[in-house]
């Protein structure tokens, strides 16, 4: 796949929201993104690059409005990047192949298998049904 490489390339193939959440690192709405509350088995892909960044076996229901996951679908699949924006200390989680900003990974589940939360914006997110 040709991935855009300028950020003007960038805002042709991405709609302005995944533009802003995805090359800008905006935020979405708490509970507004079209996938917090999606339940289908499948995989979430990045919506940039379509790389298989999360697995629907990993996702659960954190309360804090945003899709959430305790795993990502490989090890290779996101980056994790200190942030240190906005006055706090965070570890930003991109994407590992196109450098998408997705959200945040915090140590805060602890009724899940690894104990993290990947809090990500469902706009950095395609969903691909399992047929």
């Amino acid at each position: 796949m040709d991935m855009p490489k300028t950020e003007d390339e960038w805002k042709q193939k991405l709609t302005p929201e995944q533009y802003a959440v995805l090359r800008e690192k905006a935020t979405d709405a708490p509970f507004a993104g079209k996938l917090v509350n999606n339940h289908e088995t499948g995989d979430y892909m990045c919506a940039a690059c379509g790389t298989k960044l999360f697995d629907s076996g990993t996702k659960f229901e954190s309360g804090s409005g945003w899709p959430s996951f305790y795993d990502s679908a490989n090890k290779d699949a996101v980056k994790l990047v200190p942030d240190d924006s906005h006055g706090m200390h965070r570890t930003e989680v991109v994407c590992a192949t196109c450098g998408g900003h997705l959200g945040h990974l915090f140590n805060d589940a602890t009724d899940q298998p690894t104990g993290n939360r990947f809090c990500i914006n469902s706009t950095s997110l395609e969903f691909m049904p399992k047929k």
